[in-house]
């Protein structure tokens, strides 16, 4: 038997590995925000439009614009979403929200997007009005203004009624930075809400399990609690980051590679409901993996922590905020989870797709 040294040393090898694309087709894992997205994001668009600021591989890119300090965060992203409806939202203000977010967990204050539509020839106008007035609603609540956009037609069966992307510019006038490298030993992690409700939301719309269920998707703005958070937390936050595709744990594990450290997670800590912890059992998933899209991850100074929590759970979209877990210095680079039964596993970045287009 391998000893536990043994195999963190093999798992350490393994990520010093220049990563490589071993599929010769594009697989749908290829989009699940885990291990497979990262090695293709790496070993492709990364390796081939290699700069500084896309190797941060940050939610946003934080550029200047050649006015004097100026800076701006600039980010992009495509919804691919099925059912185009669900409970509690759409594609339409999922694109907004997601956009925003990504902005927001940059410490920049958004402002402006850009939404692009490719259409299937015979998609119903109506649902296009409703998926567009959703678009306006999230736009006016997270106080952007969408300027510009473009719009694509294919035909019958080439496409799956409405695919969104849209881009988003936001202004980085906070001098705090943050970075996925810099959480430190003693830090502490929280999250801001209850996991895993957009994924399993979106799984139960599809009719795939004979369940019913009255949660909904937890998309919304977070625009508004970053900049509570930041306000609470100045340069004692360390990291914010959306837990979108491949839920809380690969935020988590992206954090740990980044910063050298160990992420220690308490699974009774962890905020599920028991519908998404049924569901996931049922479909033999961990919670920790199921996307959110309206939760956000941020890495505290034990400081500034308190401070922090109190002004996430006095915020509407952070009131269920909890301290997940903390930064220690062993095992480098890895995410363990203190188990209900009083063990330790490592949680390791996602496999697979479980649950596929649900963004």
């Amino acid at each position: 038997m391998r000893t536990e040294e043994q195999v963190l040393e093999r798992i350490e090898r393994a990520r010093r590995r220049r990563p490589r694309v071993r599929e010769e087709r594009i697989t749908l894992a290829h989009g699940a925000g885990g291990r497979a997205t990262s090695t293709l994001i790496e070993a492709v668009f990364l390796d081939a439009f290699r700069n500084p600021e896309l190797e941060r591989l940050g939610d946003a890119a934080a550029v200047g614009i050649g006015v004097g300090d100026t800076r701006i965060a600039f980010t992009t992203d495509s919804y691919v979403v099925s059912p185009l409806f669900f409970p509690g939202g759409s594609i339409g203000d999922l694109a907004v929200n997601g956009t925003v977010n990504d902005l927001a967990v940059s410490g920049a204050r958004p402002l402006h997007l850009s939404a692009g539509f490719v259409l299937e020839e015979g998609f119903a106008v109506e649902d296009l009005r409703r998926i567009v007035d959703a678009m306006a609603v999230a736009a006016d609540a997270a106080g952007v203004r969408i300027v510009t956009g473009d719009t694509k037609v294919v035909e019958r069966g080439k496409a799956d009624g409405c695919f969104i992307t849209t881009a988003g510019v936001g202004l980085l006038d906070r001098s705090v930075v943050l970075d996925a490298g810099a959480a430190r030993p003693g830090d502490v992690v929280i999250v801001s809400g209850p996991i895993g409700d957009h994924g399993v939301t979106v799984m139960l719309a599809r009719g795939d399990l004979d369940v019913e269920s009255d949660l909904v998707s937890d998309t919304a703005p977070l625009h508004s609690l970053c900049a509570d958070l930041l306000d609470a937390g100045g340069d004692g936050v360390r990291v914010m980051r959306d837990a979108t595709r491949g839920g809380v744990a690969t935020i988590l594990n992206e954090i740990a590679r980044a910063s050298g450290a160990a992420v220690v997670v308490d699974e009774a800590a962890v905020p599920v409901r028991t519908e998404v912890t049924g569901a996931a059992e049922l479909l033999g998933i961990d919670p920790l993996y199921i996307a959110c899209e309206g939760r956000l991850v941020a890495v505290v100074a034990e400081e500034r922590a308190e401070a922090v929590l109190a002004a996430m759970r006095a915020h509407p979209t952070g009131a269920e905020s909890a301290v997940i877990g903390r930064v220690a210095e062993d095992p480098p680079g890895l995410v363990l989870l203190r188990t209900a039964f009083g063990g330790t596993r490592i949680v390791d970045v996602l496999v697979g797709d479980p649950l596929p287009r649900i963004c």
